[in-house]
């Protein structure tokens, strides 16, 4: 079946809310990946244009770690159009969060893939780096292993706005599902929790098929549990260590069939980010 996704001129400015930047063989020390090839701004607009996904949330990559330079700089290219989730280390000031603010950044990411100790990992934080991640207006971009948001998400303060990686990567698409459960707290006790749409590839289905109805399972019931204005779509383009998946058109196509609701796509596409990442 053909894909069907095309750009209307009556459509308002969609956004990815999920796509990386890097130059090849650049990363940090002791990185588990390193990119041979390039992802750049011009890349990534030279697909998402046509089909009128005009704003972007750049995030940066684990294997930059908090060298934060290139993505600053891609975002001083295109500062209404652009915003940021950035990587620091647990000795970030204030100020330091405030700069990443005013360049443009409004989120910061904890990926704790492959952690030895996830949860240790979170405890060490500071209660200066909490308190100063809040007072810079910045939210918490929380990313690790299928099943462990169920056990991460209680340790974060109520009081920090959440986005969960890759439909939040829960064991099942059921309401009784630990990481379903821990969402469902966070939002009755009255903080925002946002869910991106994206990468169902990593969700550790073994073929292309479950995968699908798995992702599309999953979708549905974020719509009931954190309802259609905490849902993000994001690319994850260039689906580092999935690069085969990394097909524009077909990425943002998975959305049509995740959420089919037309309202429900103009909120995940253009609505739930203007305001979340562009207050």
């Amino acid at each position: 079946m053909p894909f069907e996704t095309v750009a209307k001129s009556t459509d308002p400015p969609a956004c990815d809310c999920h796509f990386h930047v890097f130059n090849a063989r650049e990363n940090a020390a002791g990185a588990r990946y390193i990119p041979n090839y390039a992802a750049l701004l011009a890349d990534w607009q030279a697909q998402s244009s046509p089909l009128n996904i005009l704003r972007g949330v750049v995030v940066q990559p684990s294997f930059l770690g908090a060298d934060n330079s290139l993505l600053l700089t891609t975002l001083a290219h295109r500062p209404h159009q652009l915003r940021g989730v950035a990587v620091i280390t647990e000795s970030a000031t204030y100020a330091e969060l405030k700069h990443l603010y005013l360049c443009g950044v409004r989120g910061i990411r904890l990926n704790l893939i492959g952690a030895a100790d996830d949860v240790q990992a979170i405890r060490e934080l500071p209660a200066t780096w909490w308190s100063a991640l809040i007072a810079a207006g910045l939210h918490l971009e929380l990313h690790s292993d299928v099943g462990r948001i169920a056990v991460l998400l209680p340790l974060v303060p109520q009081d920090v706005i959440v986005v969960l990686d890759h439909f939040a990567k829960p064991l099942a698409a059921l309401h009784a599902d630990e990481t379903v459960r821990a969402v469902c707290a966070r939002q009755k006790a009255g903080t925002e929790t946002y869910i991106t749409l994206s990468g169902s590839y990593r969700l550790s289905r073994c073929d292309t098929a479950s995968s699908k109805k798995f992702s599309k399972d999953l979708a549905a019931l974020w719509v009931t549990v954190v309802g259609p204005h905490h849902l993000l779509w994001g690319s994850d383009w260039p689906c580092t260590n999935y690069e085969s998946e990394a097909n524009y058109l077909r990425l943002r196509d998975a959305l049509d069939q995740w959420l089919p609701d037309a309202e429900e796509r103009l909120a995940a596409l253009h609505t739930n980010p203007a305001r979340l990442y562009w207050r």
